[in-house]
């Protein structure tokens, strides 16, 4: 998993005396790889946005103006101290460290900036610490300049990780010199690694030869260990520029800038102790956004399952619904058929009572008009209609017959059809009246 997550690009620079020395490395699973290098010349007394303008103009030109730079401060400005904590978890340690805080370094009234960091999985705890108007003053300046800041570290605490990047045959009991192979001169970096000292870094005031002795001696490495280059702890590089000065003291004056950069383009595979404020630090990874990324697109998976999972829900249950009603189809059939003869037998029902109803109403009809026209007169015809009644007859006086229908209940309306004419025995009629009450 280490291997392939070794993925990553990052920027280093490191604050010479008079110069800024810049740059970039790419990182891979099996290759390490000097992108470009950058030398910013008398950086102290030139215009910050100045330089500035030339830094941004190098990430351009490389597609790496996203980076935040890893920053090594001058050894001599930070004070290291190894802290062991037996027994002492990760949770418990910054307060234990904050206790002792104040004996570890010699600036009294002066506020310092402080980190720390376990080595490895030793008890030994290293706590860097600097001046705060020294960290400030650097801060304020590459703010001024537009550089994008990472962090401020130092040698050691950008050598332990970085010498961890890619499998080594050499693990044990390291010493390395900075600068060996160059011939540097008094005063004379060392770092090492021990069983008494799993991280050790310190600059010692003498020849090479005599303080890794002393460094040797401190670190209670058997006799007859023999310094290296610091470049010799590091991954070598697969490829770099063509102008990139690859001789020995090339490559020994260029091992700081090289782990700085190296801690710089993989801060999730062990990251060095940090000086400058969180509240400061820019992020530089772009994998920083593949989280976000990955939930977006669980998130919009999520979405489109869940309309997918509508639709096929819906099709599911009309499917479903289909075959209920295929299944209950010929029972509702039946029940459709059932409700026809059941309808048309109501409307026969209700035609009989209509018709019984009509029949008596009739007879009442006529036993009104027997009782209305006594004898001798009589009805030669009777029409009975569903609204009026047509009558026709003789009687001895007639012309009362209107105002006697138009007293029945039964009645209204009454008129002759027909004027009266006169016969043997009577007058002959013809009536129509309109029916009042009676069933349509």
């Amino acid at each position: 998993m280490r291997q392939l997550t070794r993925f990553g690009t990052g920027a280093g620079i490191v604050i010479g005396e008079r110069d800024l020395d810049v740059c970039l490395a790419r990182v891979r699973p099996n290759s390490a790889q000097v992108l470009a290098t950058l030398r910013i010349e008398d950086f102290r007394n030139r215009p910050a946005a100045e330089w500035g303008a030339e830094y941004a103009a190098f990430l351009k030109q490389h597609g790496a103006s996203h980076l935040a730079a890893l920053v090594l401060l001058p050894r001599h400005e930070v004070i290291v101290r190894p802290v062991r904590l037996p027994g002492v978890s990760g949770e418990d340690a910054p307060a234990a460290i904050r206790f002792q805080l104040d004996s570890l370094h010699p600036f009294q009234d002066e506020e310092v900036v402080s980190d720390f960091q376990r080595a490895g999985r030793s008890d030994t705890f290293i706590v860097a610490l600097a001046q705060r108007n020294r960290v400030d003053s650097y801060t304020a300046l590459f703010a001024e300049s537009g550089i994008k800041l990472a962090g401020f570290t130092f040698s050691g605490g950008a050598v332990f990780p970085s010498s961890r990047l890619f499998p080594s045959p050499d693990a044990g009991a390291r010493l390395a010199v900075t600068g060996l192979l160059a011939g540097p001169e008094a005063p004379v970096e060392i770092y090492g690694e021990s069983g008494s000292h799993p991280l050790f870094s310190a600059v010692f005031d003498a020849p090479a030869g005599r303080a890794a002795a002393l460094a040797s001696a401190e670190m209670r490495l058997e006799p007859g260990h023999e310094p290296r280059d610091l470049i010799d702890l590091l991954p070598a590089w697969q490829s770099a520029p063509e102008s990139f000065d690859s001789s020995d003291a090339g490559r020994s004056r260029f091992a700081p800038l090289w782990a700085t950069a190296l801690a710089a383009a993989c801060p999730h595979l062990g990251a060095p102790v940090n000086l400058l404020p969180a509240e400061l630090r820019s992020s530089s990874s772009r994998a920083a956004y593949i989280p976000t990324i990955a939930l977006s697109i669980i998130l919009a998976l999520m979405v489109v399952a869940l309309f997918a999972q509508k639709s096929w829900m819906d099709r599911r249950y009309f499917g479903l619904l289909d075959a209920e009603i295929a299944r209950l189809s010929p029972r509702a059939a039946q029940v459709e058929k059932l409700d026809r003869r059941i309808a048309g037998a109501s409307l026969r029902i209700q035609q009989i009572d209509h018709f019984r109803r009509r029949t008596r109403a009739h007879l009442d009809i006529v036993l009104e008009l027997t009782q209305m026209l006594p004898p001798p007169a009589y009805l030669v015809s009777l029409q009975i209609s569903p609204k009026e009644v047509t009558l026709s007859g003789e009687t001895e006086q007639a012309d009362t017959l209107l105002k006697k229908l138009d007293a029945s209940p039964r009645f209204a309306a009454s008129e002759f059809t027909m004027p009266l004419a006169r016969s043997g025995t009577g007058e002959v009629f013809r009536i129509r009246s309109l029916r009042e009450g009676s069933p349509q």
